[in-house]
């Protein structure tokens, strides 16, 4: 099977993440780089109900990660792909989920998963 992907870079979304008090009370900006695999029909069919429609999942993953609190950056992460994965039939997905500036010394301090349908 062919596999196309969409790519959504510099998604930049509120989330309550980190293990120190202030982190765990008040959301906090992270960046998320999205590639998405999906089936190549999209591209055959010219129909968006052969894709996956990315304002839909933008609207979701903020949606979902506005009442959740993640101690690591790894766990957003997973949750973001089991999410795609599973609400929106991805084949396979890589996220990198960033925490812009939260490191003085470092532009910014990230994780990177990749994930495939089972």
């Amino acid at each position: 099977m062919q596999v196309d992907t969409i790519v959504i870079d510099e998604l930049n979304l509120d989330a309550k993440v980190g293990i120190y008090p202030r982190e765990i009370a008040f959301p906090q900006r992270v960046s998320l780089n999205l590639e998405v695999g999906i089936s190549s029909a999209a591209a055959r069919s010219d129909d968006i109900s052969d894709t996956i429609e990315y304002a839909q999942l933008i609207v979701r993953l903020r949606e979902a990660l506005s009442d959740r609190h993640f101690a690591l950056l790894e766990a957003l992460a997973g949750f973001v792909a089991d999410l795609i994965l599973e609400e929106f039939s991805a084949l396979k997905v890589r996220v990198s989920v960033a925490k812009p500036g939260v490191i003085r010394e470092a532009k910014r301090v990230a994780v990177v998963i990749e994930r495939e349908k089972a």
